[in-house]
């Protein structure tokens, strides 16, 4: 019973996934009955959406072309026969959204079939050992990478044996084949690299500094709403687990920065087998120090989240209690924001910049945040000013009211003093943020900014 209702969970995540990837599409679809019509517009705002969707697409097509030719031309088909056919596989299995990606799958397509041929030509009665060994080397942690070339050498090793020791001489049907498969992948990589070229590495770019945005837009959101609601009408909590907020279009944008872990990293190890390029015309640049910086910038979103949750708790500190401290949380939050968008602004124009000065203001403006909540909350002075604000006399007086009343300001403004804390924490964690762009600054040799 537990694991149908865990099933039926997991498939609702799944849908209103599915639904949210489409909804900015859904929200323009026009108002029609004609449902070709809605199909079409919705391929047109797809493609507009990412122009690079339809020259991957094209390219393609493109690449197809051209190895088709080795069939419907004479010539080449009377030299390759019916193994012609293997270049317009390599084409259609190894050609990938980026360059780098389809360099990798090129790398490993080739090395792949070539030791294929070999042990096939070589030996045929080793196929229960060959089978043995590529499955368990592909799952070696440090070959997960090539776990394509180990498919590739089995699928290879056994069509080999299979075609070649029945139908022929398998040396001549081993050459021809990898011959076919070599002609695929130079059309691949000249198409792909030559013909509009999608670089994953300025992909991974791009996504980091869009990252650093998303993280500081959500920050100064979630702050802003939690000033400025006044306590009298909250999501209920289902709500928060359902992660609907349509009218917090920052907080999806820090939720994208957290599910972005596996895009930085396939991206990053794509962007390795890319030549250079661009912006980035060192080789061997060092594209795993994106992967540090997006790792310490997502700790800083799990903060952000907590803020958000904190925002959207049942229990919540009166909105008179929050308006005392709103200067020094604005100002803290406004430091912040101000000094996650310029290091993402540095790591946009690569270049070096002492963020020092400013990461001693930001870190003063919470020191003066913590100095108001000791001062306000934890003091006797406090709770008489309470005890009077609210003209709540009782009949206990002197040392023992005024205790009495500081400890129901403690646990009043219990939510304030978190949401606080986070927001701290969230600044000195900007420390490690700071130092690991400072060092991708550094490795990837970025220019120092003039003075």
């Amino acid at each position: 019973m537990g694991d149908h209702i865990k099933s039926s969970r997991m498939n609702d995540k799944e849908d209103n996934l599915v639904i949210k990837a489409s909804s900015r599409i859904d929200d323009k679809l026009p108002k029609t009955s004609n449902k070709s019509r809605v199909f079409m517009y919705t391929i047109w705002e797809f493609a507009k959406e990412d122009i690079n969707r339809v020259t991957f697409s094209l390219k393609v097509g493109l690449a197809v072309l051209l190895v088709s030719l080795l069939i419907l031309i004479q010539a080449p088909y009377q030299v390759f026969g019916t193994s012609v056919i293997w270049s317009i596989l390599t084409v259609a299995i190894m050609f990938e959204y980026t360059v780098g990606a389809t360099f990798q799958k090129g790398f490993n397509r080739t090395l792949g079939s070539l030791l294929a041929g070999v042990l096939a030509i070589a030996v045929a009665e080793l196929a229960l050992m060959i089978g043995t060994v590529t499955s368990f080397m592909k799952l070696w942690p440090t070959l997960v990478p090539y776990e394509y070339g180990f498919r590739v050498i089995l699928f290879t090793y056994c069509m080999i044996i299979v075609s070649g020791y029945r139908l022929g001489n398998p040396i001549k049907k081993s050459t021809d084949r990898f011959y076919s498969i070599l002609i695929g992948a130079i059309v691949t990589v000249a198409v792909n690299t030559l013909i509009f070229p999608i670089w994953a590495g300025e992909q991974l770019h791009e996504e980091l500094i869009k990252n650093f945005g998303s993280v500081a837009d959500s920050l100064e959101e979630c702050v802003k709403m939690y000033l400025a609601d006044n306590g009298s009408n909250h999501p209920v909590i289902n709500k928060i687990f359902m992660e609907e907020f349509p009218d917090e279009p920052a907080y999806k944008k820090c939720l994208t920065t957290l599910n972005s872990s596996v895009t930085i990293e396939s991206l990053a190890l794509s962007a390795k087998w890319e030549p250079p390029h661009g912006k980035f015309r060192h080789a061997f640049y060092p594209w795993s120090e994106y992967v540090k910086v997006g790792t310490v910038l997502r700790y800083c979103a799990y903060e952000v989240m907590a803020l958000h949750g904190v925002l959207h708790s049942q229990i919540q500190a009166p909105y008179n209690l929050r308006f005392i401290f709103e200067s020094e949380i604005l100002e803290a939050t406004s430091k912040a924001a101000e000094l996650i968008r310029c290091l993402g602004k540095d790591i946009c124009d690569m270049k070096q910049s002492l963020q020092s000065s400013l990461l001693h203001s930001v870190h003063g403006s919470t020191e003066r945040l913590q100095r108001a909540i000791d001062k306000h909350l934890f003091s006797k002075d406090n709770a008489k000013a309470e005890l009077n604000y609210q003209g709540q006399r009782r009949s206990v007086d002197g040392a023992d009211g005024i205790t009495k009343i500081q400890a129901s300001v403690r646990t009043e403004a219990f939510s304030l003093v978190t949401f606080t804390s986070l927001l701290i924490e969230f600044v000195a964690r900007l420390d490690h943020l700071a130092e690991a762009v400072n060092e991708l600054s550094k490795i990837a040799k970025f220019k120092h900014e003039s003075p």
